[in-house]
């Protein structure tokens, strides 16, 4: 009782806010659509990665995320049963689409790496294609969220499963106890993706600042200086690009071991979940004007 007591209170004092905080997504059952989310990106990228590189590993690896990532989805549900009334708004909802599309690659896969039938490859490719950037037009969407709503968030978010799908492959091999035929090739993408990452976020970011929104600022000043700038710079910042960074340096310099591989895969993924939850959890309604009578 008390619980829902605080969580009517909250309510009520948001709603007296001019800047409303989005919790719908991020918090309580809101945080297993992030991880879901963020589990089929990281999904589609090393399914990507792993035709690339011809690791079978990485393509059962990339089926395990993408099913996993399903769960997590109908977790954040409330009544998981009615997950397939999302099927029937494929021509105007994102939302359907990524169901979709994950579906597509939970079939085609398993028949692809199985038999390695033509049609297994051809569903798992639309499907992995629909999982990479589905949830970046999801938010961009989102017009009541104007951090969220920017042309950039799908390329962003493609990004990102370009990224997690190099971390995947890390993680791959380290755990099949394999080494990369090319290690400075894996190296060097995963530094090309991680600055493409970085200066997408920044155009972003800088859009979110000296725009005309104040939801949008307040969005951004949440990351960089308030309630979420904890996961920003310790999650994203720390963990995500200078403890990878610092095993890819070392990487180039000498042998890339297995345990080397596997923690540039864990803390670049890591990183990828918290620049996702914070920017999520960031998000702040358009603030809502009524005329007085």
């Amino acid at each position: 009782m008390s619980a829902s007591r605080a969580k009517y209170d909250r309510l009520i004092q948001d709603l007296r806010s001019e800047l409303r905080p989005q919790r719908e997504w991020g918090e309580g059952r809101g945080v297993f659509l992030i991880i879901g989310h963020f589990v089929v990106g990281v999904a589609a990228g090393t399914w990507l990665f792993g035709l690339v590189f011809a690791l079978r590993e990485a393509l059962a690896l990339a089926f395990a995320l993408a099913a996993a990532g399903g769960a997590f989805h109908l977790a954040f549900l409330g009544r998981p049963a009615r997950a397939l009334n999302m099927i029937r708004r494929v021509k105007t909802s994102w939302i359907s689409r990524g169901f979709v599309g994950l579906s597509l690659f939970l079939v085609g896969a398993p028949l692809y790496l199985l038999t390695e039938a033509q049609a297994g490859y051809v569903l798992a490719l639309a499907g992995m294609l629909v999982m990479m950037g589905y949830m970046g037009f999801v938010y961009t969407a989102s017009k009541g969220i104007p951090f969220w709503s920017t042309p950039l968030h799908p390329v962003l978010y493609i990004a990102y499963a370009l990224r997690g799908g190099i971390a995947g492959v890390l993680l791959a091999l380290a755990v099949s106890g394999r080494e990369a035929s090319d290690p400075r090739l894996i190296l060097g993408l995963w530094i090309l993706l991680t600055a493409a990452v970085a200066v997408l976020f920044v155009i972003e970011l800088h859009g979110a600042l000296t725009g005309g929104s104040a939801a949008a600022r307040s969005s951004a000043h949440a990351l960089l200086a308030g309630r979420l700038a904890l996961y920003f710079y310790g999650g994203t910042l720390v963990i995500g690009l200078v403890v990878p960074a610092l095993f890819v340096w070392a990487g180039y310099a000498g042998r890339l071991s297995l345990g080397a591989m596997a923690a540039i895969g864990v803390a670049s993924a890591l990183g990828d979940f918290f620049m996702k939850y914070s920017t999520i959890r960031a998000g702040v309604h358009l603030p809502v004007w009524l005329s007085r009578a």
